[in-house]
């Protein structure tokens, strides 16, 4: 962890004059040297389309990516490789399980049971999917320290309920779901269950096997990747029952003038030419994550959030929302400084070299439950250190000087 910051090299760079201290690694993470170098490689050295060449560098191109989906289903503890489907995003995702699942299984009266914690991105398609099926949409409390109330999860969940989506960690309050227990609950009523893992992956260990979810999704530029690659995981029998939603070249198995048949799981899935440098640079990344240490990585982040929390709550007029200690809480830190608009406290910020997010996080259902429109969100990531959290504070205190 004393040198891991030599393998970032934008973290070197000057912003406004100042060191950068980049504390918005939920929006998107910083890549490290391993990552770009691999993706540089691609195109240098194997630059070629894949499944489809019976030439040297087509063959080594799908060697590559095929590799990379392998080491994907491992970090997540997946039966087979066969179980994981890149997409462009978790975003994509969400919408794929939605028109290529979700439409196929619901009638009119089911219900989809999601939380008020959740990103747009797991609200809205299954908003339109509900309008065009009759579901209806209900939602799950959150209890005092801003977590899902498994109690009222488990009493909203009936017969009618056919799918549950829920993210395994916020992206405003940074709580961690229980995702065990709440996967135990909604199979016994029969539900499917979906998972955003878009801010869990790569900041502690994953195993979908062990929380028995049907559906896990994620994107792989919060996990030190690429921008572009997501990734979507069934159990086989949840992705035999999905409809692809994208129709082309590489997924079919054979096409005449009438008809088409599909490939197999999980090609059927892939139309088109795939992201193939983004998946190579999504393998790299899960390298580097298991090199660094999943274990090690969860507990730099839950040390630097914990000294986060103590040095804000010591600033008068900060509201931290949703404070506790760090257990069951990764990552995020989201605040507001009494009167002071979010989008000042970061503009502030910027010009000591501090980046950090404000806004309503995509999350206007979460807002609304905090009676905000919006919040400044600084999260941090296993690269952050204690001088990047000491500037921080002092930006902070800079801020409300300036608006006093």
């Amino acid at each position: 962890m004393k040198t891991v910051r030599d393998d970032f090299t934008i973290l070197k760079r000057q912003v406004n004059g100042h060191p950068l201290t980049y504390l918005d690694g939920e929006a998107t993470s910083q890549k490290p040297v391993h990552v770009l170098d691999s993706i540089r490689a691609y195109y240098d050295q194997e630059n070629a389309n894949v499944h489809r060449g019976v030439y040297t560098l087509s063959q080594e191109a799908t060697t590559s990516y095929e590799g990379a989906r392998g080491k994907v289903a491992e970090l997540v503890g997946a039966a087979s490789p066969k179980n994981i489907v890149f997409t462009r995003s978790t975003t994509e995702s969400l919408n794929w399980l939605a028109q290529g699942y979700g439409a196929n299984l619901l009638e009119a009266g089911d219900e989809i049971l999601l939380t008020q914690l959740e990103h747009h991105s797991n609200i809205v398609p299954w908003q339109v999917l509900a309008k065009v099926t009759g579901a209806k949409l209900r939602y799950v409390s959150l209890t005092a320290a801003g977590e899902i109330d498994p109690a009222d999860f488990k009493g909203k969940l009936s017969e009618k309920t056919k799918i549950v989506s829920f993210a395994h960690v916020s992206n405003v309050l940074g709580s961690r779901a229980p995702v065990k227990q709440l996967a135990a609950l909604a199979h016994e009523v029969g539900a499917t269950v979906i998972v955003d893992g878009a801010q869990a992956v790569g900041h502690f260990s994953i195993d979908v096997l062990d929380l028995d979810v049907d559906f896990y999704v994620f994107s792989g530029h919060k996990m030190l990747g690429p921008t572009g690659i997501g990734v979507l995981y069934g159990k086989t029998d949840f992705l035999e029952a999905m409809t692809p939603v994208q129709y082309g070249g590489e997924m079919i198995e054979r096409v005449t003038l009438e008809t088409s048949t599909f490939q197999e799981l999980p090609w059927r899935f892939e139309a088109g030419t795939p992201n193939i440098a983004g998946a190579i640079g999504l393998g790299a990344a899960v390298d580097y994550l298991n090199e660094v240490g999943l274990a090690e990585i969860a507990d730099r982040e839950e040390r630097l959030l914990a000294a986060a929390l103590t040095a804000l709550e010591k600033i008068p007029g900060v509201t931290i929302y949703e404070p506790r200690g760090a257990k069951n809480h990764y990552g995020v830190l989201s605040f507001n400084l009494a009167g002071v608009h979010p989008h000042d406290v970061a503009t502030v910020l910027d010009m000591a070299g501090v980046a950090v997010r404000a806004g309503h996080h995509c999350a206007h259902p979460l807002m609304d439950y905090l009676g905000i429109q919006s919040a400044v969100r600084a999260s941090f990531a296993f690269y952050n250190n204690q001088e990047d959290l000491d500037r921080f504070v002092s930006a902070l205190r800079q801020a409300q000087e300036y608006f006093a």
